[in-house]
């Protein structure tokens, strides 16, 4: 969504000329890039704000009902906050100049160079949105990072971060640890026939990769049950991107002749985020219904993009000034694990 407005009107001719115009031309550019999404809808839940951020509260889940003499009366239960995560929204601001001598020259229409620049201008702010999702999952091994000089706060409910491998869970009746940080033979990278290797490799990962996910314990301690079904993959790993490919692809069972089914096949969602670049291989894998479910991946969108618009007076540039406000960060942890293809430790990830 954009938001438009004149911030004063006009007198100068040629200025009107060209504010409809591009008007026009950035209000069409977002429409084709709200269309294409990108990875904010793929991978996080967008949600709408009308407050300075957004609090996540966790609470434990009520236990199975009892058993009860005739007469008798229920045992009582209750539920208790079991974590708090609060999510500040950040202002982002853009602004771009059409001159004076540019609009002078503009007897026919917008000037090529003032039509690139709205339609970047738009480009900008979906792509702002779209790597600032990249930037939080690709560092989520660390507490905190720097997206365009925003300060961004990466870590789970525990305040650990998103990816680590002793995640707290529990209240004042029990509570734990638990992992979604892994490293293991996951694509056999290093094996001497890795073509081959790594398909079987893979499959036998993901079977388990998926069981830690189903296997997620609540705030009670209960198995959540969840069913994996987003492969994550860096932007830079080609082998590693086909070999998924041909796992979730094919409906046979890969690198052997017994004519086995292939349990991985149709299950999965594929998603490979372009700015994650690494030196080696690994993988993100998240249940969708998790995600959705335990607020995991969160976007909200408290300001849409504001354009006003105005003529200075110092220059007689045209100025287009663009303004939005967002919050990015994760309600839990429990929605996603990230495993890393390794012989040897990672430090605070389990060993697969």
């Amino acid at each position: 969504m954009i938001v438009y407005s004149k911030s004063s009107g006009f007198n100068n001719a040629q200025i009107g000329k060209l504010e409809t115009p591009i008007k026009m031309v950035i209000e069409h550019e977002s429409d084709v890039q709200t269309k294409k999404g990108g990875i904010r809808d793929w991978l996080f839940n967008v949600e709408k704000s009308k407050k300075f951020g957004e609090t996540i509260i966790g609470q434990n889940e009520f236990d199975v009902f009892a058993a009860a003499e005739e007469g008798a009366g229920a045992e009582n239960d209750d539920m208790q906050e079991t974590y708090k995560k609060f999510i500040e929204h950040i202002q982002f601001m853009k602004e771009f100049t059409i001159t004076a001598q540019m609009m002078e020259d503009a007897n026919y229409g917008i000037a090529a160079d003032a039509k690139r620049r709205a339609e970047n201008f738009t480009r900008a702010y979906y792509k702002t949105m779209n790597k600032i999702c990249e930037y939080a999952l690709i560092n989520g091994t660390n507490k905190s990072g720097i997206f365009a000089k925003a300060n961004l706060d990466l870590t789970a409910p525990d305040d650990l971060p998103l990816f680590a491998n002793g995640h707290k869970w529990g209240g004042k009746k029990s509570h734990g640890t638990q992992s979604n940080y892994f490293y293991g033979d996951i694509f056999s990278s290093g094996a001497t026939d890795s073509r081959k290797a790594s398909t079987e490799a893979f499959e036998a990962a993901l079977g388990e990769l998926a069981n830690k996910i189903r296997n997620m314990k609540d705030e009670n301690g209960e198995i959540l049950g969840y069913t994996a079904d987003t492969i994550i993959l860096p932007g830079n790993r080609p082998l590693a991107e086909t070999i998924a490919k041909k796992v979730c692809g094919s409906d046979g069972a890969l690198g052997n002749g017994y004519n086995d089914i292939n349990i991985q096949y149709g299950n999965w969602t594929i998603v490979v985020m372009p700015d994650w670049q690494t030196t080696t291989d690994r993988v993100m894998i998240m249940s969708s219904e998790a995600n959705k479910n335990l607020c995991g991946n969160m976007f909200f969108n408290r300001v849409p993009l504001t354009i006003r618009n105005w003529e200075d007076n110092h220059t007689g540039n045209y100025m287009w000034n663009g303004r939005c406000r967002f919050g990015v960060g994760f309600g839990t942890y429990k929605h996603i694990l990230l495993a890393v293809d390794s012989a040897s430790e990672v430090t605070g990830a389990t060993q697969l």
